[in-house]
């Protein structure tokens, strides 16, 4: 991880976490603000077991990412892979989105 700001390679070994739901669900969910890590909470905790300590370290710098930063990092994903789950977690509109869902991720790394 870079010492001040998150970037794309930082959050791409989370890639499939990022890109679980198709671009439609996920856009669905952003748009009513639904807590997707709620809904889909036995396949988060199965990600997050998954992890060994080096990576739930990372996903922890991630998760105190500042929100505007962290759609800053989405938006830059976006723009390398072309994937449009990113596109949709880069849009200002869905901030509201980002923090419910990374808050009830802090609850199940922690």
């Amino acid at each position: 991880m870079s010492e001040n700001n998150i970037t794309y390679d930082d959050i791409k070994e989370f890639e499939s976490f990022f890109t679980m739901a198709p671009p439609f669900i996920l856009e669905r969910f952003a748009k009513k603000k639904t807590n997707f890590v709620e809904k889909f909470k036995s396949k988060v905790q199965s990600f997050i077991d998954g992890l060994d300590e080096e990576h739930l370290n990372k996903l922890n710098i991630v998760l105190n990412t500042d929100t505007e930063e962290l759609q800053r990092v989405m938006n830059d994903a976006y723009e390398q892979s072309g994937k449009k789950q990113y596109k949709i977690l880069a849009n200002p509109k869905y901030k509201e989105f980002i923090e419910i869902n990374i808050n009830a991720l802090r609850e199940m790394v922690n």
